[in-house]
């Protein structure tokens, strides 16, 4: 037995497996996907990662300066990277409902809601 099959579960994947360890070979060029909280922490890097498999990755941000921030700190890593900024504040109706409708107006699928 090696060290590493001690601690993995039935997955193959650990703790310390990361996200592009579990999407490896994961082709989503067909997908979009919303990531809300894209512009710091977890949310970053769910948006990062799942644009490096070539999902469209729709970024609701409250402060569209901090969103385009961090749309650039993809497209760094991910130059190819399909990514869009769209204001959202959650905490107010009239702003969900205006993302709403412009989501829509796009015509883009909702294969992922994160």
């Amino acid at each position: 037995m090696t060290w590493i099959s001690i601690f993995t579960g039935k997955s193959g994947f650990a703790a310390s497996s990361t996200a592009e360890d579990v999407t490896k070979g994961i082709d989503g060029t067909d997908l979009t996907a919303i990531v809300t909280g894209a512009t710091s922490g977890i949310g970053l890097e769910t948006a990062r990662v799942l644009a490096l498999r070539g999902v469209h990755v729709v970024m609701p941000v409250r402060n569209i300066a901090s969103g385009e921030k961090a749309k650039e700190t993809i497209a760094e890593n991910v130059p190819n990277a399909k990514l869009e900024v769209m204001e959202l504040d959650v905490s107010s109706q009239e702003s969900v409902r205006k993302f709403a409708s412009q989501y829509c107006s796009k015509g883009l699928p909702l294969n992922i809601l994160m």
